[in-house]
């Protein structure tokens, strides 16, 4: 049952067309990921399905009675409550019950009434045991657990959070609200890892339906089952999550593609004719050919699939890295209550940073480190929540700090290029062009303006002062004058924060080819699963290394899990529950291969039956041109056939898949 449609909706701001004729559907369980190039107006539609915003034509339906919850990127003004009075103020319902139930315990005291009192009160506690009375507390406590809330923080005001604590806790109010239909608007922005995993099991358990908005692609595989593409002002629908969305995009670029060359070469074919022959003894067959072209390019001209321009990134160092790149030693990352420098030593070639004295009481320590080795051409993952200390880690690599305890030693020929996570370093006043050739002052205009095209700064752009830039521009500048540094050891913080999708994977194609070495802080587990050769955890105060991607990381911290809860009596309990295990994996498998064969023959006929379509619509055009009636009406009957085939077939793909 459909929740919500719309229909040919549009919106324009002054001369700037967003988007057109945009028709949609949003269904009960539906998980949608709205997804496109930034600028393309995906929180424009989102505030418009939401009723914030009203659009400049077509409508949207609503079901009667739809509860819609929204999150915008920015949150709204704070209120004077606290974090726990806010999330209170849901289950206002629910509290009116507890009072009542409390005064008619305070009755239950007169002997002359305690009988009815009773009955009333346990027709009332069942009620209200039944709606959750009882676990609301806990619900607001999980949530806000699982959202990244400490404790303290519980009773502090609204207008004391930060911008991204306040975006979190509104989350926290919709998730607990449970709307029918939920729009979120980049949910996962301000969340670490561990919460970021906790919403996504949240989702996957929500009954009702849901569009997100996310530059988060491995949340987009796990979350989603279809996929919106908003790109040059065109809704287009996509089925599956973020993996096959990529997939069916580029076969339908593909498909396109040949449609268009297709049709170009037989334009090119008909004009060719009609030019030859109009003037001279087959003029009326020329002229019957022209008018037939532009009766079918006025109907279904079909124009060349556009490619937005991504980035260009070619990354190679000139300059080669010993063997070794890094290693730790009994080292101990934080900050010193008196301050202090790093104590750099040289040796073989490279350096190494001490500790310049014993740790002190007063110091803050974030955590100790196993003792780890980095090599020349592998690519680290350091991940960990939100002050678990990465950031510090990288500023004790670049000697910006001490080590608390223990070294860290650089190896030789170690050249380091930095992409701060915040990109300060930037003359706010500078254009563009100057900020990037002051990076490589060789560089001409003319090779620099080249360069910078790259990066997707053409035309006035790069005549733009960096102070006006939006956080993807400046990232892109980031990289730009990163890439001038001939450096072999990328330390990137948040490389793929503001971002777009496209640019995500044109850097994680040029990280996987770098012929150098990279240690990347990162919450962007596609990225990290696509690139990592180890994975630097920081938990509860340790950093531990684990060889492989991210889903080797997940699979070998459950492995730690199941071995901490098996005791050697438990052995063989484990042993049976992994054979038990394995029986149920190969079943699943064996489901999963025999629905996969089943997708792709429903996939061919899919492809059989629209192809089909498009003859018959070819033959229907034809048909009708020479009034043959019966013929018309025999292809009719069959398009309908075929076409309602067709929908069934796709419905059954989408079960399947």
């Amino acid at each position: 049952m459909s929740l919500l449609t719309t229909r040919h909706l549009g919106m324009s701001f002054g001369p700037l067309d967003v988007f057109a004729g945009v028709n949609c559907v949003v269904s009960e369980g539906d998980r949608i990921g709205l997804v496109g190039p930034n600028g393309e107006g995906k929180t424009t539609l989102l505030r418009i399905l939401a009723g914030d915003l009203a659009p400049s034509e077509g409508a949207v339906h609503r079901r009667r009675g739809l509860r819609i919850g929204y999150l915008p990127q920015i949150p709204p003004p704070a209120g004077d409550k606290t974090l726990w009075e806010d999330l209170l103020d849901v289950f206002a319902d629910l509290r009116r019950e507890e009072a009542q139930l409390r005064e008619l315990e305070m009755q239950m005291a007169d002997p002359s009434r305690s009988r009815e009192i009773m009955e009333r009160y346990a027709d009332r506690q069942h009620a209200f045991e039944l709606k959750g009375g009882y676990e609301y507390p806990l619900r607001i406590r999980q949530t806000l657990t699982g959202l990244g809330f400490r404790p303290e923080q519980f009773d502090m005001p609204l207008a004391r959070l930060s911008g991204g604590q306040r975006t979190r806790a509104l989350l926290a109010r919709l998730l607990l609200e449970r709307p029918d239909l939920l729009l979120l608007d980049e949910p996962t922005n301000h969340l670490d890892l561990k919460a970021v995993e906790w919403l996504e099991n949240t989702l996957l358990g929500w009954q009702g339906a849901m569009i997100i908005v996310a530059h988060d692609r491995y949340f987009l595989d796990r979350v989603a089952t279809r996929i919106w593409e908003l790109a040059w002002g065109e809704l287009t629908p996509y089925r599956g999550n973020y993996s096959h969305y990529v997939e069916q995009r580029e076969q339908r670029l593909e498909r396109l593609q040949k449609e268009y060359e297709a049709q170009q070469a037989f334009i090119a074919k008909e004009e060719e004719f009609i030019r030859r022959n109009l003037a001279g003894q087959r003029t009326k067959q020329a002229q019957g050919r022209r008018t037939r072209l532009q009766r079918m390019l006025a109907r279904q001209r079909i124009t060349a699939p556009r490619r937005r321009r991504t980035m260009r990134l070619q990354w190679q160092s000139r300059l080669r890295s010993g063997t070794l790149v890094l290693a730790t030693s009994g080292l101990a990352v934080g900050y010193r209550a008196r301050g202090g420098e790093p104590r750099r030593e040289e040796r073989s070639g490279g350096y190494v940073y001490r500790a310049e004295a014993p740790p002190r009481p007063e110091d803050t320590l974030l955590f100790k480190a196993d003792d780890v080795i980095l090599k020349r051409g592998e690519r680290v993952a350091v991940i960990g929540p939100n002050g678990a200390g990465k950031t510090t880690f990288v500023k004790t690599l670049l000697g910006e700090i001490p080590p608390l305890s223990g070294e860290l030693r650089v190896g030789a020929s170690v050249r380091i290029g930095y992409l701060a996570q915040v990109h300060t370093g930037f003359d706010p006043g500078a254009s563009v062009l100057d900020t990037f050739m002051a990076a490589d002052p060789r560089l001409t205009v003319a090779q620099a303006r080249h360069i910078l095209a790259q990066f997707l700064f053409v035309g006035e752009d790069v005549f733009k002062p960096v102070e006006v830039l939006s956080g993807g521009q400046r990232s892109r500048l980031a990289l730009a004058v990163l890439s001038r540094r001939n450096a072999n050891f990328l330390v990137l913080d948040e490389p793929t924060n503001h971002l777009d999708i496209e640019s995500q994977e044109v850097l994680e194609a040029m990280l996987a080819d770098f012929n150098g070495t990279v240690l990347l802080v990162s919450h962007d587990r596609y990225l990290i699963d696509a690139i990592a050769t180890q994975v630097w955890a920081i938990e509860e105060g340790r950093m531990r290394a684990y060889e492989g991607n991210y889903t080797a990381y997940v699979k070998a911290r459950e492995e730690e899990k199941l071995a901490a809860r098996s005791g050697k009596d438990e052995a063989r309990t484990v042993a049976q529950q992994e054979r038990a295990r394995s029986r149920e994996e190969r079943r699943r498998r064996r489901q999963q291969e025999k629905r996969a064969q089943e997708a792709l023959a429903v996939e061919a006929r899919i492809q059989q039956l629209e192809n089909e379509l498009l003859e018959i619509g070819q033959a229907l055009e034809l048909a009708s041109q020479a009034l043959q009636l019966d013929e018309v009406q025999r292809l009719g009957d069959r398009y309908a056939s075929v076409e309602q085939e067709l929908n069934r077939l796709i419905e059954s793909w989408a079960e399947l898949a």
